[in-house]
């Protein structure tokens, strides 16, 4: 995808911090971090969104997420992990190619990742 970001970053046409890197995978530091130790991690192939990933792809990606996700929490004394992802432009997806955040939660960091309002 030319004008696609993460695109650029797999093919090294555009920076990035990464964390962790195999044939299908990769996992970088965002430049807009939420908290210490927020980590993106992407499919290096194009995919828009959950709706479209590839099935053996998305397996080998959530295994990733896992591991760095105890990684990440270890390394940085977190006490939690939040694990997000946005598909559609419903949902706030604001760059189209499929990824989840790991965002490490620390006791009383003021973050509030929900929503709060009635249903």
């Amino acid at each position: 995808m030319d004008n696609c970001i993460f695109c650029k970053i797999v093919s090294g046409e555009a920076p990035s911090i990464k964390v962790f890197e195999d044939e299908n995978i990769l996992a970088f530091v965002p430049i807009e971090k939420v908290s210490h130790g927020h980590t993106l991690v992407i499919p290096k192939k194009h995919s828009e969104n959950i709706f479209d990933i590839d099935e053996n792809i998305l397996k080998k990606l959530i295994g990733v997420v896992k591991d760095l996700s105890k990684k990440v929490v270890r390394e940085n004394n977190a006490s939690g992990v939040n694990l997000l992802n946005a598909s559609g432009k419903d949902a706030q997806q604001s760059i189209f190619h499929f990824h989840f955040h790991i965002v490490p939660r620390y006791r009383d960091d003021g973050l509030d990742m929900w929503i709060k309002q009635s249903l």
